[in-house]
């Protein structure tokens, strides 16, 4: 079929970030705060609210690409090879800032919209700081000294590959990947009937449906067999050129760019800006609806320090390891990219260090 227009596809993703602010707004659906209740209060609820959005994830974008409506290969996460080191510094990186910026980028939007003014100055130096990473001084630095230290991997870098590898034919081994991993987590999330409450059904299930929705809109709806102008295939309206769903560091350092460069008519709205503004409304009508919109600061130089820092480290750490809680946590795992389970892994690690470093700071001041 014919690709949509991209004003339409613009539309269509801004629709799904609203969507996903209310989500996220309404049951606190939050990678950090569910590794923090683990750590703090061995609390697994909205850990089991992750993974079962993570499996839903799974089962629709790969349900989606066995149908032949998408092709997953197309997008950031798959590739020819594993830059393991960018994925395992740069992963570690954001989770160790997220902790000390109190969010992820998503729940730095979704904070800017109930009217948290620290969150805004989280998001202006994250921004800067992947941009820096993308294009500037810290850019240098990801291209020549993290990311050579790659695995190349040719026959495929995601977990269908590595079965077809091991003998398992190809059509099976695609059913197994996607039904295996993405039914096992669902399974296991849904596996304790306290969890069921409709705040953790409604974030697991909804937040999953809004990426799978997301692949859906940027692979299938927005494909381009041969564009116009190039004469090749092509994914409208996305900063990479390639099919994209949710991610919010680069969309991030994009949006800056396009409010800075408003009258530089090769400046255009793209996927991920949309997705960035998005977020912001559907928090901002949240937080008015619900009457919970309050004006935050910071409350001091070390809360302010912190802060800084952990924008600082998530900007870099969200371009490095390709993507966010969000990009890589949700949009690539559903992937089931080889690259994007060790990005997530990386990130919960970085979480956990920083929140044992926080414990270990207000015991030694105690």
């Amino acid at each position: 079929m014919n690709a949509l227009s991209p004003d339409l596809i613009l539309g269509l993703s801004f629709a799904l970030a609203f969507i996903f602010a209310l989500i996220g707004q309404k049951t606190h659906f939050c990678t950090m705060g569910a590794v923090a209740d683990i750590v703090n209060m061995g609390d697994w609820s909205r850990m089991r609210m992750w993974l079962l959005a993570i499996g839903v994830a799974i089962l629709g974008a790969g349900s989606l690409e066995l149908a032949g409506l998408i092709d997953l290969n197309k997008s950031l996460y798959r590739s020819g090879s594993l830059p393991w080191l960018s994925f395992t510094l740069g992963g570690f990186c954001f989770g160790f800032g997220m902790v000390l910026a109190s969010g992820c980028g998503s729940k730095t939007l979704l904070r800017i919209g109930g009217g948290n003014l620290k969150s805004l100055v989280v998001l202006l130096v994250l921004g800067l700081t992947a941009y820096m990473t993308m294009r500037g001084l810290f850019g240098v630095w990801r291209v020549n000294l993290l990311d050579p230290w790659s695995i190349p991997l040719p026959q495929g870098a995601d977990l269908t590959s590595l079965l077809r590898q091991a003998g398992v034919d190809g059509s099976l081994a695609r059913g197994l990947a996607v039904y295996g991993c993405g039914g096992a987590l669902v399974a296991w999330s849904l596996a304790r009937r306290d969890f069921w409450t409709i705040d953790n059904l409604v974030g697991g299930l909804g937040s999953g449906l809004v990426i799978v929705a997301a692949w859906y809109v940027s692979g299938h709806l927005g494909y381009v067999a041969e564009h116009p102008e190039t004469l090749q295939e092509a994914f409208l309206a996305t900063n990479s050129g390639r099919m994209e769903a949710f991610t919010f560091v680069g969309p991030v350092a994009y949006t800056l760019e396009w409010l800075m460069l408003w009258s530089d008519s090769s400046r255009v709205l793209t996927v991920g800006i949309t997705t960035v503004l998005g977020l912001l409304a559907g928090s901002l009508l949240w937080s008015l609806a619900t009457r919970s919109f309050r004006w935050e600061g910071f409350s001091g130089v070390e809360d302010t320090a912190n802060h800084l820092i952990g924008a600082a480290l998530m900007g870099f750490g969200g371009v490095t390891a390709l993507g966010c809680t969000i990009g890589q946590g949700l949009s690539g795992v559903s992937t089931l990219a080889l690259g994007s389970f060790l990005a997530l892994a990386a990130i919960i690690a970085g979480a956990v260090a920083a929140l044992k470093f926080q414990y270990w700071r207000i015991m030694r001041e105690a």
